[in-house]
């Protein structure tokens, strides 16, 4: 090996360790604590010597047992600093990590290394803040991560990725259903672990704007069951669900732009218009919320992991889908306009993305093809609006009824005038 490339990744050792060491050396006590920047230099760089003598001298078991002696070293130094008072061990697992961050800088996997040691400085930084989440975990936290990783990592790879059904309404798809199931279940997961992290208000807001980049109608959902659970955050959740909302007019002008600019054309009025007035009344919930906040509170020991609503949502998106296509089918193009208030009921994507494929292969379809992804937003907004005012409480219904029908009001007078 070139003995400049062996001198750099010594060097990258040792800098890894320092920037260690110099963490540590920040918070520990001076009489108690094991290890400081010389010390973590060191190891790094025993780590180092472990991997170059590996190699040199092609015996493998020699890094395994250098860890070892690192390893005994660190728990006899922990057993003697635990009798002065120091039962903390991070200092003392950090300090076998340095050895291994060396270890990869001699192997040769600097960036790798980097990147590790970029992350435990992060953990470790973060102490306080990871210690005040540590004790806002309750049991049912524990319980809907459990029940979210099953749904996800176990069955959702189990499920068969085919169409089901007769030709050519074979359009059933047990894969895309569950992943309905999973997308709603995850919006509301992830809403109630941004509220655990940076509040009520806060996470509320950033998991709508999140959540209507994939399905608006799932975050419109999430919220309105979470509204019945803790009816104290409804005009935090109603200011989500708008978000989401928006987010929504906005996507649908973006995608069919991508896609069929001549279709897009006709949308620009007709959603531009819807975004802006979402944003406003946005604008006016996010006030009202700011002189209520703190009012607000998250309840404790609330699940938000509601799997028989989502389940019922999937098998609703797949009964829609399957009667959308027959429209569109049987109906031929006097169909579109039904097939875009169906498909509408659950999600815009697939009959946006359908629509602008159609106008751009056939431009005598732009007309039709741009109204029909109209009707479905359309359609799709007075769902969500009936779905927040059924499912939701009381609070979140007197918010979110007067939106979709100032929202329905503007649609139909955008439609008049383009």
């Amino acid at each position: 090996m070139d003995e400049l490339v062996i001198a750099m990744r010594f060097g990258a050792a040792l800098g890894l360790g320092v920037l260690l060491g110099l963490e540590r050396e920040r918070t520990k006590e001076p009489e108690t604590s094991f290890a400081g920047v010389r010390t973590f230099a060191l190891i790094a760089l025993g780590g180092g010597l472990a991997a170059y003598f590996e190699e040199t001298l092609a015996q493998p078991w020699l890094g395994l047992a250098m860890f070892g002696a690192v390893t005994a070293l660190v728990v006899v130094s922990y057993a003697i600093t635990a009798r002065l008072g120091e039962i903390g061990i991070t200092t003392e697992v950090t300090s076998l990590i340095a050895f291994l961050l060396g270890y990869l800088c001699l192997r040769g996997n600097v960036q790798l290394a980097s990147g590790l040691a970029v992350a435990v400085m992060l953990v470790l930084a973060l102490r306080q803040w990871l210690h005040q989440l540590a004790r806002r975990i309750q049991s049912a936290d524990v319980e809907a991560t459990l029940q979210f990783a099953i749904v996800t990592l176990i069955i959702l790879p189990l499920v068969p990725n085919e169409n089901f059904g007769p030709a050519p309404l074979d359009v059933i798809n047990p894969y895309k259903i569950w992943l309905m199931v999973v997308l709603i279940s995850g919006i509301n997961f992830a809403s109630y672990i941004l509220v655990k992290i940076v509040g009520t208000e806060h996470g509320v807001a950033a998991t709508g704007l999140l959540g209507g980049l994939v399905s608006s109608t799932a975050v419109t959902l999430g919220f309105a069951q979470r509204s019945r659970a803790q009816p104290a955050q409804s005009p935090a959740l109603a200011l989500g669900i708008l978000l989401a909302w928006t987010v929504m007019f906005a996507r649908v002008a973006v995608m069919t732009a991508i896609v069929s600019w001549p279709v897009a054309r006709p949308l620009l009025l007709v959603m531009g218009g819807l975004t802006l007035a979402s944003l406003a009344m946005c604008y006016a919930l996010w006030r009202r919320s700011r002189q209520a906040a703190g009012t607000a509170s998250v309840a404790a020991g609330e699940n938000p992991f509601e799997l028989r609503q989502a389940i019922e949502f999937g098998l609703l998106f797949g009964v829609v889908t399957f009667a959308a296509k027959a429209a569109q089918v049987y109906l031929g193009k006097a169909g579109l306009y039904l097939a875009g208030a169906l498909a509408g009921l659950t999600d815009v994507d697939a009959i946006t993305l359908s629509m602008a494929n159609l106008g751009a292969a056939d431009p005598a379809s732009v007309g039709p093809a741009a109204t029909t992804i109209v009707i479905a937003a359309i359609a799709n907004t007075l769902v969500k609006g009936g779905i927040a005012a059924f499912a939701g409480d009381r609070a979140l219904r007197r918010v979110m009824l007067p939106a979709t029908v100032i929202l329905m009001a503007i649609a139909g007078a955008l439609l008049y005038f383009a």
